[in-house]
């Protein structure tokens, strides 16, 4: 009874946080940091769920931007047609077509899944990113969504609160996912997927899943983007946007939620933070330093910056260590 209690008490905890937040962050930081922590709440949620796929379950997708696509576009298209649920409020009507969205791209998942997770490493992975490019082009195509020149004027229903409490949804699944049964099944995927099957694991089954619910959250990631941004086009899902999530699950880790996250935040805000040498140097060097600076980053922890530990693992050594030398 007192860990139900925790558990339901800790996410209305969090929700009560994200609401002062939401009210705290427009009165703190100016237009421009604002959008770099929503951006960074995006790329968080993508890299998460992305690492379920790559990090968990031993797989290679570089089709993430499809999927997100899929659910940007969807999610956008039922807000601008004034799809309203049971008379919903804009915040709640944000929320159901984000889930709306995150299941249009959990069945895109499915179907580009069931079919091409036979398959392994390279092969997987252009089938993922030809799925992804399919995806791009098709909207490209489609007036009803704008076709080339894009989606504008999506009502920006989207914020703070509803930014934080997705990346907490995203982290918190995943996380009880991968420590449940079913979490130890991926992992046994990943670690040798003909020992998985010989004692009675059906691998296609759990790499499908993985797929399907990484997919989900590349929606909800992309329904974020489209009611925060207000504009959509094709062009922003572009092969170069999966490239940029793949990299930050390997810089973060592969197989650590904690190195997701700190990787989508540093991959999110590095770029901007060279801004200034731009306008000193007036030579854009930006995207060399940037590129520089993970080739270091990779040289020196080949792992990604936390391997596959988490925080609490890492905290955890840091203190035996300072322990063993107070004892010593």
């Amino acid at each position: 009874m007192v860990d139900l209690k925790r558990s339901v008490l800790f996410p209305v905890m969090m929700l009560f946080v994200f609401a002062g937040l939401n009210y705290i962050l427009p009165h703190t930081f100016n237009a421009y940091i604002q959008t770099l922590i929503v951006y960074s709440c995006i790329n968080i949620i993508l890299a998460v769920s992305l690492n379920l796929v790559n990090g968990f379950t031993g797989q290679f997708s570089i089709g993430h931007a499809g999927f997100m696509a899929a659910g940007a576009y969807l999610s956008a298209y039922l807000t601008m047609n004034h799809a309203h649920w049971a008379g919903s409020s804009d915040g709640l009507n944000f929320f159901f077509n984000t889930i709306a969205g995150g299941v249009i791209a959990g069945l895109a998942g499915y179907a580009v899944g069931l079919p091409s997770l036979r398959l392994k490493g390279d092969y997987l992975a252009i089938v993922t990113l030809g799925f992804g490019e399919i995806i791009r082009v098709v909207l490209l195509n489609i007036d009803a969504v704008g076709g080339a020149r894009g989606m504008y004027g999506i009502p920006k229903t989207a914020n703070f609160f509803w930014a934080f409490t997705w990346v907490f949804i995203c982290i918190i699944t995943i996380k009880r996912l991968i420590y449940s049964t079913h979490g130890r099944a991926f992992l046994s995927v990943r670690e040798d997927e003909i020992a998985a099957e010989s004692v009675g694991i059906n691998t296609t089954r759990y790499k499908v899943q993985a797929f399907v619910i990484s997919s989900f959250f590349a929606g909800v990631a992309g329904s974020i983007f489209a009611h925060y941004l207000s504009y959509l086009n094709p062009s922003t899902f572009s092969f170069m946007k999966s490239i940029d999530v793949v990299v930050m699950v390997v810089l973060g880790g592969m197989g650590s939620i904690s190195g997701s996250i700190l990787a989508a935040i540093i991959i999110t805000i590095l770029p901007e933070a060279l801004r200034p040498l731009q306008e000193i140097t007036k030579i854009d060097f930006r995207m060399v330093i940037y590129s520089l600076t993970l080739i270091v980053l990779m040289l020196a922890k080949p792992q990604g910056l936390f391997g596959k530990l988490e925080l609490s693992d890492v905290w955890k050594r840091l203190s035996e260590k300072s322990l063993g030398k107070k004892n010593g």
